[in-house]
């Protein structure tokens, strides 16, 4: 994968970051990953140190905030961000080509994944099919028998865990940043290929 910064880039569009007021490590990893649409999200091992190699030459200080550390931007920071402002443009249409690359990158990985998802439902759901006409499972005008009950129950339950599971998970990940279109699409999906799955292993 390409780089998501050129060289020196990154540096300096955290003194842009810097400049609308203060800002602790997560909020700066936030806000870059909101920039970048959730395609990409800086570790903490990439933007830290480049927080203290900053503080060192004088263009960003700290100051305590209860358990976190603010970064702020002072004069001369500022200083070097007004004489690099055409770069900085350049840094912003970077990033734009950059979201567009790896936006790209995710659709083509979730293709790839969806027709391998979809042959094994397709398989699952023919198995299923050949499990049922082999055992001549069909309670087609007959009531419902305890084992039919049974695993009525049991798929019920499936479901309710799988919805649960998956509800939680969003949620969680809706906690930390914004659910990318990507995402959403990945999952609108996935729904859609296990619903015509199991509706076409059901007997008819």
């Amino acid at each position: 994968m390409a780089p998501v910064f050129a060289h020196g880039a990154l540096r300096l569009y955290l003194l842009a970051l810097l400049e609308s007021g203060p800002k602790h490590g997560y909020e700066l990893i936030k806000a870059l990953s909101e920039r970048f649409g959730g395609t990409y999200s800086p570790s903490a091992g990439t933007i830290y140190p480049r927080l203290g190699k900053l503080e060192e030459e004088g263009l960003v200080a700290t100051e305590s905030a209860g358990r976190r550390t603010n970064y702020h931007i002072t004069p001369a920071g500022l200083a070097e961000l007004n004489t690099r402002r055409d770069e900085l443009a350049g840094v912003e249409n970077d990033i734009s080509a950059s979201v567009r690359r790896l936006a790209d990158n995710l659709r083509d990985d979730i293709r790839t994944n969806m027709r391998g998802l979809r042959a094994d439902l397709a398989a699952t759901a023919e198995a299923a099919r050949a499990s049922v006409r082999n055992g001549d499972f069909s309670t087609a005008g007959t009531r419902q028998s305890p084992e039919g009950h049974r695993t009525l129950k049991e798929a019920e339950m499936l479901l309710q865990a799988f919805r649960d599971d998956i509800r939680f998970e969003l949620r969680l990940q809706a906690g930390r940043q914004p659910l990318s279109p990507v995402a959403l699409e990945t999952v609108r999906t996935v729904l859609d290929q296990a619903r015509i799955s199991i509706r076409n292993s059901l007997p008819g």
